[in-house]
């Protein structure tokens, strides 16, 4: 019921629609009761069983009690008979039955389309949540979290809530009301008939509550399958070109059928449970017509019971529609439990509390004035440490490089600047300030980034590079294309700086890539940089002009740079040589040459490669 009530949270800003929809449901109730009530006086006039030999004198006294209504009915019916004769009043019925359908039907069609609306609306909202909320998490939750699965919350789990509101708004309102309104007739045609329905009926409920109970844990499983599904495809994918490289081809296979049998036993599973629901209402369904018919029967033939052949043919076709919205809400019981399985998912998601968050007093850094400082600072991921007491302060204008074996810790160094993750002891300062003391925002907005691995949208050449920027301008952003050495190249496309780039950057090169990444950091023109092995995956000829434009995005900037090829960070201000999350070396590039150390050591590993 929890997680049923948080669905309906999000139907916030939904103003008038729920009322009227309400409103209209209630209407088309009433109409569907009244459109088949009619059949009762229709029967009695072919069978002559109307007492049309005296007039009613006049019409009942007004009041809200529903014998008002059927009295008033009577009124002019039975004057109609005496005035017009049978067949008038056949024409009366039969008139009154279409006008009743088509009132009937035009509330049921605003329902629907308000129901439509109220559905949309609440899945926009849902679907904008989780992904804000999935898009506001750290860093560190996507390192164990599976990417697909991601994006099946995301989509086909949200798809199934969708369904499931749908369902349960029938459930909660549409169905219910007919079915008032239907027990409300049967009870006034015959209340024992009634009563003996009422015995049985709930006995079915008992059951189709069963099968549901069952069906959600089945849903729950399914779901989870299908997300494994997901990120074998997303993975292998991103992958085919190692898969191919390596022949691997049948291992992916096998790995894949693996899980789409699971799936498929699942999905058996779980069909059975839920098209159990319908079958098992409807045969019970049919059983209790075929108790009221011998029943009934008994009465009608029992002419002191003053159930009349007309009202007991009017009874039997009531509640043969009391069967359909009874099966209604248990196939939509068992549907419901699907998609509360799926938004019990998709809240594992939005209920996860990021790791990275703002104090509620931080501070916006208006700007970049005197440095970083790096105070006595630890790291660890799953209590294993990484870097352990790295102390130094990176001043403003100046470049510290660091560099090592890979592994070292010298990546979570530089992503703990801009707050990918925290320290798990010491303190890092920007201006003085400590970084959790700051507003995130305005932290990474000093900052530009550029990694070994270039990451680019399926967008155009133009977007890459002004990402993130309002409203940006054609000259500023081929003045950093320039910048980035990225600009003859471009120009060169079949649509310039409109071409689109690709899944991933596809249809580039690694330098061409890299190079966009740069020129998207020129373009946001941070005074502090982070170049994290921004070269070392790439061929002589297009390092040559990355580097390049590295210098040029250096210049007069703050910069910590990581670097596997030695050579270009002789002129750093500062060198720290990092092995197992250690400083152990530290120096210009001439001190620590002289002082024939691990630097040393990897320099002539270098220089011999």
């Amino acid at each position: 019921m929890e997680t049923y009530s948080r669905i309906l949270s999000y139907a916030r800003g939904l103003g008038w629609y729920i009322p009227q929809y309400v409103v209209t449901v209630i209407l088309y109730a009433i109409f569907s009761v009244v459109n088949i009530a009619l059949l009762a006086p229709m029967i009695d006039v072919l069978f002559n069983q109307v007492d049309a030999k005296e007039l009613i004198p006049s019409a009942p006294e007004f009041n809200f009690e529903l014998s008002y209504f059927i009295d008033l009915f009577n009124f002019y019916f039975n004057n109609f008979m005496v005035e017009q004769g049978p067949m008038a009043a056949l024409k009366f019925v039969a008139i009154t039955i279409v006008v009743t359908a088509l009132l009937s039907n035009v509330f049921r069609y605003i329902a629907a389309v308000l129901l439509a609306i109220i559905r949309t609306k609440v899945v926009k909202n849902l679907r904008n949540d989780v992904f804000e909320k999935t898009i506001g998490l750290d860093i560190g939750y996507f390192t164990s979290a599976r990417k697909g699965d991601i994006m099946l919350r995301i989509t086909s789990d949200v798809q199934q809530v969708e369904n499931t509101i749908m369902d349960s708004l029938k459930v909660v309102m549409l169905e219910p009301a007919l079915l008032i309104g239907y027990f409300i007739a049967l009870f006034m045609i015959s209340p024992l008939l009634t009563l003996y329905s009422l015995i049985l009926l709930p006995l079915s409920g008992g059951l189709i509550a069963s099968i549901a109970k069952r069906l959600k844990l089945a849903a729950s499983m399914t779901q989870g399958a299908l997300g494994r599904i997901a990120n074998q495809v997303d993975e292998a994918i991103g992958g085919i070109r190692l898969i191919k490289a390596f022949s691997a081809k049948n291992y992916i296979l096998r790995k894949f059928h693996l899980e789409i049998d699971n799936y498929s036993r699942l999905s058996v599973s779980m069909a059975k449970k839920f098209d159990l629901a319908s079958p098992v209402s409807e045969f019970l369904g049919i059983s209790v017509v075929a108790g009221l018919l011998i029943m009934g029967g008994s009465m009608v033939l029992n002419e002191n019971s003053g159930l009349t052949p007309s009202l007991f043919i009017t009874f039997i076709i009531i509640f043969s529609r009391v069967l359909q919205p009874a099966k209604g809400i248990s196939t939509a019981l068992t549907g419901i439990q699907r998609g509360i399985a799926s938004a019990e998912r998709i809240f594992k998601i939005t209920d996860v509390k990021p790791e990275i968050s703002e104090k509620a007093d931080a501070i916006d850094i208006s700007e970049f004035k005197l440095g970083l400082e790096f105070k006595g600072v630890s790291f660890a991921y799953e209590n294993e440490p990484v870097i352990q007491n790295i102390s130094f302060k990176l001043a403003k204008g100046k470049t510290i490089a660091l560099v090592g074996m890979s592994g070292g810790g010298k990546s979570t160094i530089a992503d703990l600047i801009p707050r990918f993750y925290d320290p798990t002891n010491g303190e890092i300062s920007i201006d003085g300030i400590p970084l959790k003391d700051c507003t995130l925002d305005s932290l990474r907005q000093h900052m530009g980034i550029v990694t070994q691995q270039s990451i680019l949208f399926n967008d155009t050449v133009f977007n890459n590079i002004a990402f993130g920027q309002e409203d940006p301008k054609e000259e500023d952003v081929i003045r950093a294309a320039m910048i980035a050495n990225a600009h003859d190249f471009i120009i060169e496309m079949e649509d310039g700086y409109q071409t689109s780039v690709g899944e991933d950057g596809s249809k580039l090169s690694g330098g061409q890539r890299q190079r966009l990444s740069i020129a998207r950091a020129v373009m946001a023109n941070p005074p502090i940089l982070i170049l994290d092995e921004a070269t070392s995956a790439l061929d002589s000829h297009s390092e040559r002009l990355v580097q390049e434009a590295i210098t040029k995005l250096m210049e007069n900037r703050t910069s910590l740079v990581i670097a596997h090829r030695l050579s270009t960070i002789q002129h750093a201000d500062e060198i720290l040589v990092i092995e197992k999350g250690n400083i152990v070396e530290r120096g210009t590039h001439d001190e620590l040459i002289n002082k024939g150390g691990v630097y040393k050591s990897l320099r002539g590993m270098q220089n011999i490669e």
